[in-house]
């Protein structure tokens, strides 16, 4: 390997475990390609100093010399999603609120990935708090997309999708509420997936039984590297009362064998508005699972669309009102959140508790009506984005195709309907525009099938070569 960074998570992992490299030649030519490239993408932040990681890259040299070898991980370098907690590194939580905080622990999955070799060489950035799909803060500023500096790189995970496009790391991790594993993946090109909830557990904030909407996953350059990573975040830890055990995925050649069918929801019937090309694109990469023995066919929920939106809201704003509230009632700091947040807890706060029950019953209708389509179809395809990457100097899209968007978020409800019902869901990408920015679709699967998901995902990946297609950096 000439170039360690032109390689994903496990290849590396293999050629660091056979001796073909070593943690320090892999960990120097990611600090290298880092430093040269960051400055423009702002997709890492809060990073550590090159002495102290090449020393813990040499540590991990002297272990696997003497037969030791911490896990797959070991001696990789991997940033975390600043909304994760990792002992003695800051973590702002993209809010000024924060900016100086260094926790003393590390979050469960960090944990995990620690135990398992990695070298933690900083943060990936985000929007404030996580919330709109576009990585801007004002603590760190504005993660710019690879493929076009001049466009958003996504959210909340935006700063991994960048860090992974420009090959700044080999594997990433990253949490999806309202698409933030998908709407990244989509814009930068990789792969994202959002696990079905429960499947990798986290530490629980004030709730730890209501809000159950937003989950930690993985992001990578392959599938391989999102199930390797994904095996390590999951599992069953006490601290968290909806973690449930789960056996390691290993992907499966033979998932296609069978065939079976795909409902393609497309727009809903023309209810969520596109940008002009990005459903064409879906509807091309239908065409591989077309290839690969499937029938595809346009599918539509017996839902009332409008009513599963204001569901969705309902419970953002009040579960946002529930951990926001103390901030927003300091007057000294309520300055400090932004509008989206401000909007968001102005909502939750004239929630009713008979709304919230009215929301959560018809979020248990809309897993019903999935089951009813999972009854006719073994997956589900929807668009992982409704544009393509926009204008990063804008704080989200106000219309699409002529359509006005009422809130922050209204312009991305396409990610939605897996959130509501907790399903695993794969994005996976669909290809370039004319002007060279990429696209992706959402791979659905029935409740708790993650490993049929990411191994249909795997045979489209080899049937395709978009995750071949690299921003030109340098």
């Amino acid at each position: 390997m000439t170039d360690p960074t032109a390689h994903g998570a496990t290849a590396l992992s293999a050629a660091i475990q056979s001796g073909e490299l070593t943690a320090e030649a892999v960990m120097a030519a990611y600090l290298k390609r880092i430093h040269a490239l960051n400055p423009k993408i702002n997709a890492l932040v809060s990073l550590r100093p090159d002495d102290e990681l090449l020393t813990e890259a040499q540590a991990a040299d002297r272990e696997r010399a003497a037969g030791r070898s911490r896990g797959w991980m070991h001696g990789l370098p991997i940033a975390i999603k600043d909304l994760s907690e990792v002992a003695g590194i800051v973590c702002t939580y993209g809010s000024p609120l924060f900016r100086d905080f260094v926790p003393d622990f590390d979050e469960i999955q960090v944990a995990r990935i620690r135990a398992a070799g990695a070298i933690i060489i900083g943060k990936t950035n985000t929007p404030e708090w996580g919330f709109g799909s576009h990585s801007y803060n004002p603590v760190f500023g504005t993660t710019r997309n690879p493929h076009d500096l001049t466009r958003s790189a996504g959210g909340s995970s935006g700063g991994a999708g960048a860090a992974l496009a420009a090959r700044l790391v080999p594997v990433a991790d990253g949490s999806d509420m309202m698409g933030s594993l998908r709407n990244p993946a989509a814009f930068n090109n990789v792969v994202g997936f959002r696990p079905s909830f429960g499947r990798v557990p986290s530490l629980p904030g004030r709730d730890t039984y209501l809000n159950q909407l937003a989950v930690t996953g993985p992001m990578g350059r392959s599938v391989a590297d999102v199930v390797a990573l994904l095996n390590t975040q999951s599992g069953y830890d006490r601290r968290d009362p909806s973690s449930y055990d789960s056996a390691p995925i290993a992907l499966d050649p033979a998932i296609a064998k069978a065939g079976g069918r795909i409902g393609w929801l497309g727009d809903y019937d023309g209810y969520l508005p596109f940008e002009p090309g990005v459903l064409s694109l879906s509807e091309k990469a239908l065409k591989v699972f077309d290839g690969l023995g499937f029938v595809v066919e346009k599918a539509m929920p017996d839902f009332d669309m409008e009513r599963l939106w204001w569901a969705w809201t309902t419970l953002r704003g009040f579960f946002t009102a529930g951990s926001m509230r103390d901030f927003y009632e300091d007057p000294g700091k309520r300055g400090s959140l932004k509008p989206e947040i401000l909007h968001e807890v102005r909502t939750g706060l004239k929630v009713s508790a008979s709304d919230v029950y009215e929301a959560s019953a018809l979020r248990t209708l809309w897993y019903q009506a999935m089951l009813t389509l999972f009854d006719r179809y073994d997956y589900l395809i929807a668009p992982s984005a409704q544009v393509f990457p926009f204008d990063a100097d804008i704080p989200w899209p106000r219309t699409i195709a002529g359509r006005h968007m009422d809130t922050y978020h209204r312009w991305m409800e396409v990610v939605i309907g897996p959130s509501m019902a907790g399903l695993p869901v794969a994005a996976l990408p669909a290809g370039f525009n004319g002007q060279g920015l990429p696209t992706g679709f959402q791979l659905i699967g029935r409740p708790r099938c993650d490993g049929d998901v990411l191994s249909l995902s795997a045979l489209y990946e080899q049937a395709t070569d978009w995750l071949g297609h690299h921003p030109k950096l340098e």
